[in-house]
């Protein structure tokens, strides 16, 4: 459902039932929905290129649709974001020849045409090798510099780095929202290392040093580990699982 509803709040789709406010506007009305849209950047989880398109043409056919008919304007404009987001020396490549961490870049240029208030990201760094990520990580944090960035992730290591607040939407309901740093506290006293699989452990695996990190109810005696975010998560998600009836 997290894409569903980032295609609800970036007005691409209409909501089934319920109602839908993004800086106070309603979608659902026409004149509101266009005045949200002047205000919005959003980088769906596939942005759909043209792919025979340069990267600046694709920038530019965004900014087209934007309503920025002044072609002098609207072409500084393009170039502006292009420089963010470091390929103003790519522009006149086509889309097609372009790596895929260059591709969610040129994406990210068209997001951020008009420099808007609110940035709505599905999956930024999906397929981006670490290198990439880490990267494009840095463009997202400079990007939500003065505006609000909601982003959905798998990657709980971009929500460590990047993100204020977390959201936690499992099964189509709300499991958790709060700081990260309180989302990895569920995980307090629940985390420890054995060199074998603990059977008391709700989740555990192998580490790189060959020894077990372990998630649960921990055994008498066990030296707990400080949890890291994605310990909460994962308690988290796999307590909201058993909730659910069979």
């Amino acid at each position: 459902g997290k894409t569903t509803l980032l295609r609800i709040l970036a007005t691409v789709l209409a909501p089934d039932s319920g109602t839908v406010q993004v800086l106070g506007f309603d979608p659902s009305k026409a004149d509101e929905r266009l005045e949200l849209r002047r205000r919005l950047g959003y980088l769906p989880q596939d942005p759909g290129f043209q792919r025979g398109f340069t990267a600046f043409e694709f920038v530019d056919y965004v900014a087209i649709l934007k309503e920025w008919t002044t072609r002098r304007a609207r072409h500084d404009e393009v170039r502006r974001v292009l420089s963010i987001v470091d390929l103003t020396s790519d522009s006149g490549r086509r889309v097609r020849s372009l790596s895929g961490g260059m591709r969610r870049r040129v994406a990210l240029a068209a997001a951020i045409i008009g420099d808007p208030q609110i940035l709505v990201l599905d999956e930024p760094t999906v397929g981006l090798d670490p290198e990439q990520r880490l990267r494009f990580r840095d463009l997202l944090s400079r990007a939500g510099e003065g505006r609000t960035v909601l982003l959905s992730t798998h990657q709980t290591e971009d929500v460590s780095a990047m993100c204020a607040e977390v959201v936690v939407l499992h099964e189509g309901a709300v499991r958790f929202q709060g700081s990260p740093s309180a989302l990895a506290s569920m995980a307090e006293g629940r985390v420890w290392l054995a060199d074998e699989r603990d059977p008391a452990a709700q989740l555990a695996w192998r580490t790189g040093d060959g020894r077990h990190r372990n998630l649960g109810d921990p055994p008498p005696g066990v030296v707990t580990l400080a949890p890291a975010l994605e310990d909460g998560y994962l308690l988290l998600v796999g307590a909201a699982a058993e909730e659910v009836p069979a």
